[in-house]
């Protein structure tokens, strides 16, 4: 009898380490393809340098001579920096560090924007990395806007394959003529071309870089129903290797034709180079893993959600 409960006990034991591996960590199973490093290919802005404070400025810390941030929210606020200059296409990367425990209603985000240029037809290109609550983890998720269609988001949602609380990791962004390519540790997990159905919502005003944090409890967490716990608080997420390389626009000229593209000592050009004009077949093979095996939402298939789906999901 002894010798039954302690197969009972250990048996017990052994289904709930697994059921708690399989529920708290979907990224466990999964080893990433190997991919071209394109965060090696371009130089490391400082922070203090290429961004200044959006808002939150009590809770932006600069550190390391301003090489890297840490950036806080808390009841009294969240925070954000927003880049320099503008930008009409290029390649944009950080390497983030998310707050550990439970977070969830949080909202991370790496992303361009112009709606202060443009509240009522604003484009927008989005990294948002939505909190977690006690049984599931951080969630990616990748959004697109053009001329102000904020009725019309076309998000796709993504888990990790690795805990993004335990180190820095890198959420990159190519935006040019051609497409717009989300990366995670240079791993791409979406594209979105400029041509065909794609042209009417594509992205095609200069933009600002912003990366901030900030309180989603309304919808970031399982829509809603786990809001920020503040007894958490502070939620400090660590932005380090901040990369912008492409088109400065001047402000003062017509958008089109006021940029002029910035040199890489790589020789690198994310703007007008042939090698960031199409996905290589090694990376579009890392894409298909990344899709087939993580992705969880894709607005394309929420028919709940749209009567009539949009065009490009046809």
């Amino acid at each position: 009898m002894a010798l039954l409960q302690e197969n009972t006990l250990f048996f017990s034991l052994l289904f709930l380490l697994c059921m708690a591996i399989s529920v708290s960590s979907h990224n466990r199973p999964y080893s990433p393809p190997d991919v071209p490093r394109l965060t090696d290919l371009f130089p490391h802005v400082a922070v203090d340098q290429g961004f200044s404070k959006f808002f939150g400025a009590q809770n932006v810390r600069l550190l390391n001579n301003g090489s890297y941030a840490n950036l806080a929210l808390d009841k009294s606020s969240g925070s954000g920096l927003v880049s320099r200059s503008k930008y009409h296409y290029g390649f944009f990367s950080a390497a983030i560090k998310l707050p550990a425990g439970l977070s969830s209603g949080v909202v991370v985000a790496f992303y361009l924007s112009n709606a202060d240029a443009f509240p009522h037809s604003h484009d927008e290109i989005d990294i948002e990395l939505l909190g977690h609550d006690k049984r599931n983890d951080w969630v990616l998720q990748t959004n697109i806007y053009s001329n102000g269609s904020v009725s019309t988001g076309r998000e796709e949602k993504f888990y990790f394959w690795f805990d993004p609380t335990q180190e820095h990791h890198y959420y990159s962004i190519i935006w040019n003529s051609h497409h717009i390519v989300f990366f995670v540790d240079n791993i791409p997990v979406r594209e979105f071309p400029s041509s065909g159905v794609f042209s009417s919502t594509y992205p095609s005003k200069p933009m600002s870089v912003y990366a901030t944090i900030w309180d989603g409890s309304q919808w970031a967490t399982h829509g809603g129903k786990y809001p920020v716990n503040y007894k958490y608080a502070p939620f400090v997420v660590s932005l380090a290797e901040t990369e912008m390389v492409g088109c400065v626009s001047n402000p003062r000229q017509q958008p089109l034709s006021s940029c002029s593209n910035q040199s890489t000592s790589s020789g690198s050009d994310p703007v007008e180079g042939q090698d960031f004009a199409a996905l290589s077949q090694q990376q579009i093979t890392a894409m298909q893993w990344a899709r087939s095996k993580l992705m969880f939402y894709s607005y394309c298939k929420d028919t709940s959600r749209f009567k009539v789906m949009p065009p490009e999901c046809k």
